[in-house]
């Protein structure tokens, strides 16, 4: 579990951001709810940006940046049956799942801890957000939605910010009232190509890398993978596959072969004081490249889940094609029992739950967006940071500088 220093962190950046967004932000009409791939949304948009967030679980997608552009970005993945007949589901979080999400607890939840039972991401991936609030001033339009939670009582504040100029989302989960250790964190996913290797993955440096101890993916449940369980390695691009004398899997390209789903977990390298930690997906052949960031004292890891076409359960069916890069303090997507109780990861003194206290609210900051590339630009090598922006460098030399407020994961402060 996260420190006591981490704790006292956390809480600093808590009451900073709500300092923030008080003396920043000037009240203006509550948005209306539109249907969006039908389930009721909220819209919210600036210069660049369009987003809209589910009422149910608050997933956001789809998200055009560069939408006022001959060709608008949209990167996030909308499961293939949000616009077909509702019929029930096995976990409330299918209902809406699109885009990115935040997660309490992060994970499947299948073990009981303390009397609780929580279902795959939490409560808040499924149930009701309300009281959206749009504030706006000439630079940052923002939107404020709330989650309470039952099985352990407690409130998400939910904000989402677009600032003028920027072809991206900040946001904010502002947790109280909670107690006890929980892992959680960003669910962000993407849509994916079916041509193999299209897409190129690229991270800050890492420390290690992990399969899932267990079995991912179950052929007795229709599902199959293709990576060795339980393997540590130190680069994406040489991952042990399942079968004997196969050559490991590169994931700096994905899709991987068709028929797999698989699930892995990075850990970060310290970064240079002050920056953040980044993931990056280039996407060559649509001429852009995703990225997120985030700080690593809150969110000390990205889970890979990697779809293509592997499940053949209802609803998947076969024909579900994504990438989540989820960033996360949790012990892979086991859920609340395995992150909270020792394992494989503490043993090696790293944090797979954050302990929440209610008199110490809790602050996650976190940003993704995209960039336009020019030809040529392969793959991100390495990213160079400056007072409001960054430079991505590719591998083949081409570089893109993209405008950014990359201090906000670590201080919960966007620049007027």
């Amino acid at each position: 579990m996260l420190t006591y220093q981490h704790v006292l962190r956390l809480t600093f950046f808590a009451c900073m951001t709500a300092s923030n967004l008080l003396t920043r932000h000037t009240l203006a009409a509550d948005p209306p709810l539109q249907t969006v791939h039908s389930l009721p949304a909220w819209v919210l948009q600036n210069d660049t940006v369009s987003l809209a967030v589910t009422k149910t679980g608050g997933h956001m997608a789809p998200v055009t940046f560069d939408r006022n552009t001959a060709s608008p970005i949209q990167p996030y993945y909308i499961s293939p049956w949000q616009d077909e007949p509702r019929q029930p589901f096995p976990a409330p979080v299918l209902k809406a799942l699109r885009g990115d999400f935040f997660c309490l607890p992060f994970g499947g939840n299948n073990g009981t801890v303390n009397g609780e039972s929580h279902p795959p991401h939490g409560e808040i991936a499924g149930t009701d957000w309300k009281s959206a609030n749009l504030q706006q001033t000439a630079n940052i339009t923002s939107l404020t939605l709330t989650a309470e939670t039952q099985v352990r009582p407690g409130k998400i504040t939910k904000t989402l910010l677009l600032k003028n100029g920027h072809n991206v989302v900040y946001s904010t989960h502002f947790i109280s009232g909670f107690a006890g250790p929980a892992p959680l964190g960003h669910h962000a996913t993407l849509a994916m190509p079916d041509t193999p290797g299209s897409v190129r993955i690229t991270t800050s440096p890492i420390k290690f890398g992990m399969t899932c101890p267990g079995i991912f993916s179950d052929p007795q449940n229709g599902e199959y993978q293709r990576l060795q369980p339980g393997q540590r390695w130190t680069s994406l691009a040489a991952v042990p596959q399942a079968w004997k004398n196969a050559p490991d899997a590169d994931l700096t390209r994905l899709p991987g072969p068709a028929g797999y789903a698989d699930l892995v977990q990075i850990f970060p390298a310290t970064p240079p004081d002050g920056q953040p930690v980044w993931v990056t997906a280039t996407f060559p052949e649509s001429g852009y490249l995703w990225f997120s960031m985030k700080d690593p004292a809150i969110l000390n890891s990205t889970v890979f889940w990697m779809e293509h076409h592997g499940r053949h359960g209802f609803p998947w069916n076969g024909r579900n094609n994504c990438l989540g890069l989820e960033d996360v303090t949790a012990f892979f997507a086991a859920g609340l029992k395995a992150s909270a109780e020792p394992n494989e990861l503490t043993k090696q003194g790293i944090a797979t739950a954050v302990t929440l206290q209610p008199d110490r609210p809790t602050a996650v900051h976190y940003l993704q967006g995209t960039a336009r590339i020019p030809a040529g630009f392969d793959a991100v090598a390495s990213v160079e940071f400056s007072t409001g922006k960054a430079v991505f460098h590719a591998a083949s030399g081409v570089t893109v500088t993209v405008p950014v407020d990359h201090q906000f994961v670590l201080s919960g402060k966007l620049s007027q």
